[in-house]
């Protein structure tokens, strides 16, 4: 009797696995689409706000559409690559291959006020995970228009600012290069010097996902650099 309880705990506990494993691959197939969804519709929002833009889940599309007028695909040479689509590039996925092979996406878009721009996406390391976002840049290849950053698990009122407007709006009207020497944006602890065209202020307390941030443009930015020179107006 006791050989049969236990080959009945056994048949049982294993077709219970087989059904829950069941289920949740079956939710996860019929959850992907709207994830999916969901990815690109936060993709779009992001682009957007780093031109001024702000969108909701209801007109995102709508506003994507009207003011990215053009995406591709270069390599570090600034040459384009043809047969890949700009916005299903994985900038994490990219980085993990040496430099020559990565894809670089390109957005061109327009702003709310008519000025071209263009838009590239950013990816670094924070303190506590990734962090990300989207740059804007003028049609002289130099000045930024706008930011966008977000993070994954940054700590709340330290690393988390870097998505707040004020830390971003530091980043409007700054320098990449320095004549045809490509500079980046330095954020300095303890305050930028006034006037300083590459200089914002650091987030207190946040010094080191600041570091990363400032990194992190400068690392994902000057792989553009030759298609920037290229293109100075």
């Amino acid at each position: 009797m006791k050989h049969f309880s236990n080959r009945y705990i056994f048949i049982f506990s294993t077709v219970m696995v087989v059904i829950v494993a069941t289920l949740l691959s079956l939710a996860a197939t019929l959850l992907q689409p709207a994830q999916a969804r969901n990815l690109e519709i936060e993709k779009k929002k992001s682009m957007l706000e780093s031109i001024g833009i702000q969108a909701d889940r209801e007109n995102s599309v709508e506003l994507y559409a009207k003011h990215i007028t053009e995406s591709f695909v270069i390599n570090s040479g600034g040459q384009n690559i043809e047969g890949v689509d700009a916005f299903s590039v994985v900038l994490k996925n990219e980085q993990r291959k040496p430099a020559e092979e990565q894809y670089l996406p390109v957005f061109r878009a327009v702003s709310q006020s008519g000025e071209q721009v263009i838009i590239l996406p950013v990816e670094g390391k924070g303190l506590w995970g990734p962090i990300f976002g989207y740059v804007s840049i003028k049609s002289d290849m130099n000045t930024i228009y706008g930011v966008t950053f977000d993070h994954k698990g940054e700590t709340p009122g330290l690393g988390a600012e870097i998505n707040t407007s004020w830390f971003e709006e530091m980043f409007i009207g700054k320098k990449l290069f320095d004549n045809d020497s490509f500079t980046s944006v330095i954020v300095h602890k303890g305050g930028a010097d006034e006037g300083d065209i590459h200089g914002v202020d650091a987030i207190s307390g946040g010094t080191i996902t600041s570091k990363g941030l400032e990194n992190m443009l400068y690392d994902c930015i000057i792989k553009y650099s030759d298609y920037l020179l290229k293109n100075r107006i």
